[in-house]
């Protein structure tokens, strides 16, 4: 028992840990867009580590100010997509893969000065094929909560691993189980309430 306790109460300080760390980085991503502004304005950045020039832009904030705004919406979804427990949660890949595409898009034409591919006009084009898949297994991971909604096996349910990347959430499991309970408790009433039915009718006899 002491064992399982002090196990509990390290799964548990770890999960508070973590939550901390992911509420802290949330609320410290305006400070993290506004990292732009410690960016020279100058075509050329020359540091310690290595030289940086702006062909595009011209200018070395300008191109931090349009990274930045592109990577803290992307920081931002990958930790909604690792930490959301709902069916729907691949749903989250697709404005991710958007911001991830616009990202390499934008340091791509400034780094390299090319633009005649006009890959962020056609990017709904190129990114056509993963909206796809990944409405595909939105889909089927709906008809899988509707069958087992409506064809309930607790049993299975009970071998699954519920996980932050399991079809069902924890959430889920507990409105199915409850749905069940319930239908369990309306037949329940509905065979007591023959029984008496029959039980009158007999006595009548």
């Amino acid at each position: 028992m002491k064992l399982k306790s002090k196990q509990s109460t390290g799964d548990s300080s770890r999960y508070l840990l973590l939550g901390s760390l992911i509420a802290l980085s949330i609320a410290f991503s305006p400070y993290l867009f506004y990292l732009y502004e410690i960016f020279p304005s100058t075509p050329v950045w020359e540091n310690s580590f290595f030289t940086y020039e702006s062909k595009y832009y011209e200018d070395v904030l300008t191109a931090a100010w349009t990274y930045l705004g592109k990577i803290v919406p992307l920081f931002l979804l990958l930790i909604w997509f690792f930490t959301c427990k709902h069916w729907w949660y691949h749903t989250i890949l697709i404005p991710t893969g958007m911001y991830a595409f616009q990202l390499v898009v934008a340091f791509y034409e400034d780094v390299y000065m090319d633009t005649s591919i006009f890959m962020d006009i056609n990017g709904l084009i190129y990114l056509a094929p993963f909206f796809i898949i990944i409405l595909s297994i939105v889909y089927l991971v709906r008809i899988q909560i509707f069958d087992r909604v409506y064809g309930l096996d607790l049993s299975e349910l009970d071998e699954t691993d519920v996980s932050v990347f399991s079809p069902v959430s924890d959430k889920d499991l507990r409105e199915i189980r409850s749905f069940q309970e319930e239908e369990e408790d309306e037949e329940a009433e509905v065979e007591h309430s023959s029984e008496g039915i029959l039980e009158d009718y007999y006595r009548k006899l």
